[in-house]
């Protein structure tokens, strides 16, 4: 089987993320949809709005960013430029593909300790040690457990993280533990499916980590389409 749109993960855990991914996707686009909506009838028609709106969309369109990052390798949707690639013989582009995967791990363990590191202060962990990979964590890091969104009202399904992480103090706000969370499940994710794509470019199940044949393709379709018209 070629690398395509139609490339699954055959196993239990393959098919979870599967489902994650598609679900989180659909379900973020559905309430950026639905807020929006919401805040432009209050605005036009009532003349009010939702103080936290414009914010919840922002932290919504992050996650899909990150979500949609980690299924695009997935179904091999990410951009690129093989027409230095394509003058290789077949083992020639697996070999380059290899290397670009090589480098794809490479970034995407950068990633995941990068966003751990940033993340963990705001749920009252410890960051990693060492520059480009973990060695350990990092002792006496002062927590940013009390940062929390500007205008996002607290939910009652979050209030055990007052007890948990900030010292059983109230949280007027949404904690930014809660919407930073997205950094090390992306990154994590991310990783998972470079991990995932390596292995079928190994097994052959797919022939690169980029997609911009078919790109080229769709705008050739596009353009022809356009001179029709």
């Amino acid at each position: 089987m070629s690398g395509h749109s139609g490339y699954h993960a055959r196993s239990a855990f393959g098919r979870f993320i599967n489902n994650l991914e598609e679900t989180a996707i659909a379900v973020l686009l559905g309430l950026m949809t639905l807020v929006t909506f919401i805040n432009v009838v209050l605005r036009y028609v009532f003349g009010d709005s939702l103080i936290w709106g414009l914010e919840v969309t922002l932290i919504l369109f992050a996650w899909l960013v990150l979500f949609g990052i980690s299924y695009g390798f997935k179904v091999t949707a990410h951009l690129g430029v093989d027409a230095l690639t394509n003058l290789f013989p077949p083992k020639g582009r697996k070999v380059l593909a290899l290397v670009a995967a090589a480098c794809c791990l490479a970034y995407a363990l950068l990633l995941l300790k990068g966003a751990w590191d940033y993340w963990a202060p705001f749920a009252a962990l410890q960051p990693t040690e060492g520059r480009w990979f973990p060695t350990g964590f990092t002792e006496g890091v002062r927590d940013r457990a009390f940062y929390t969104t500007d205008q996002v009202p607290m939910l009652g399904i979050f209030r055990w993280l007052e007890d948990a992480i900030n010292y059983g103090e109230e949280y007027d706000k949404l904690p930014r533990v809660i919407p930073y969370v997205i950094l090390p499940v992306g990154a994590a994710l991310i990783l998972f499916r470079v991990i995932q794509a390596t292995v079928g470019l190994f097994t052959g199940t797919r022939e690169s980590l980029i997609v911009s044949h078919e790109a080229e393709d769709a705008v050739d379709a596009a353009a022809a389409k356009a001179e029709k018209d």
